[in-house]
């Protein structure tokens, strides 16, 4: 599917009623795992990518280019639309932020996050007027060809305001962000106060709030337009690894190679063939 339709289905996901779940994978098997499962998008996970290739997340140790081969990977094998959680926007500058989302039309993206992060733990967030002004720069690199989702961080970097978020994210939207995102509101409250806010702007949450995980029912409910997992599933996976591993460790193969077929794999790895 071109690159266009793939953003047209994108963007129309997010005027659906109820919404829709965009988990997020983290290679070509867990890319198809959930496309055969029937979900209508994905997203990359920073997090997860940066783990895979044995690096933190958010410190700028996966390269912009790294990233853009990943995502057109996921969205070849899969045919689906691609959200890509490009962290900051790969650059110190606005203009680097709209570079880097050109790159991303370039590779067939649907979508892309831009954070109001900065890569630097002395002052993780970017001040607002910055921060305003990189997802401007995304909004009018995106000109209709890609959806643009921004970000604010506070609550993972121990800035409980969500004045402030509120503040943030209105102005992210005003500027021409088609999501807005605040992942680990304090609770249910302070997402739907989000939600209310940002009106219509379509908000995207990160599983839940901070203090409970709701059902996908409940956030819909409080006005939720998109959900996704971030780096839950790729934490879930290498949960069942270090289980396989304590088994082996205790002389217990069986437990430790007890896994999905290869037949299995192998017709997933196959799906865009057919």
């Amino acid at each position: 599917m071109p690159g266009s339709e793939l953003y047209e289905k994108f963007l129309a996901l997010h005027a659906k009623d109820d919404g829709f779940v965009m988990p997020n994978a983290w290679d070509g098997l867990s890319g198809q795992l959930l496309a055969a499962a029937g979900f209508e998008a994905i997203g990359t996970s920073s997090f997860a990518l940066a783990a895979s290739l044995g690096r933190p997340d958010g410190r700028h140790q996966v390269t912009r280019d790294e990233h853009l081969t990943h995502a057109a990977l996921l969205a070849r094998l899969t045919g689906l639309p691609v959200n890509g959680d490009f962290e900051d926007g790969y650059g110190d500058t606005p203009e680097d932020v709209a570079a880097t989302v050109n790159a991303a039309i370039e590779h067939g993206l649907a979508g892309i996050g831009i954070e109001d992060t900065s890569a630097d733990p002395a002052n993780p967030i970017r001040d607002f007027d910055e921060a305003v002004a990189r997802v401007r720069a995304a909004a009018n690199a995106a000109h209709g060809r890609i959806v643009v989702t921004g970000r604010t961080d506070n609550f993972l970097h121990g800035r409980p305001d969500l004045d402030d978020t509120i503040r943030r994210l209105t102005a992210f939207a005003e500027v021409g962000a088609d999501v807005v995102y605040a992942p680990y509101p304090p609770d249910a409250g302070a997402l739907r106060a989000i939600v209310r806010a940002v009106a219509p702007t379509p908000v995207n949450v990160l599983i839940s709030p901070a203090d409970a995980v709701l059902s996908v029912d409940e956030l819909r409910q409080i006005g939720v337009k998109r959900i996704s997992l971030g780096p839950a599933l790729y934490v879930h996976a290498m949960g069942a690894v270090e289980k396989a591993v304590a088994a082996l460790g205790r002389g217990d193969i069986a437990a430790a190679t007890d896994g999905m077929d290869f037949g299995r794999i192998d017709a997933l790895l196959h799906r865009g063939d057919q």
